[in-house]
């Protein structure tokens, strides 16, 4: 359980610490992703770190996979609301570096 005395910007960190998070939350500001596209543009991942990634974003609620029932099957990654909550953070640390 966490203390009441958390720093929300604790909170904020842990969500997007790692590798690969921040990348894909990046790409993710222009829309719908898919894990393909991921691989490609994020240079040097790989399937399973961009998977692990993808699964800790969507647990912590910035990130939702949204199904594709085609053939083959499709699956997209969008920003939930809580995702697009952070989009002023991201655009005014951006004006930071």
């Amino acid at each position: 359980m966490e203390s009441e005395n958390t720093c929300p910007v604790e909170g904020l960190l842990k969500m997007l610490s790692g590798k690969w998070k921040p990348q894909i939350f990046r790409i993710a500001l222009n829309g719908s992703i898919r894990f393909n596209t991921l691989l490609r543009q994020i240079e040097g991942s790989n399937k399973q770190s961009i998977a692990v990634a993808l699964k800790e974003l969507e647990e912590f609620g910035l990130l939702e996979k949204k199904v594709i029932k085609l053939k083959p099957l499709h699956i997209e990654y969008n920003l939930t609301e809580k995702g697009k909550s952070l989009i002023p953070v991201f655009q005014q640390l951006e004006h930071l570096v």
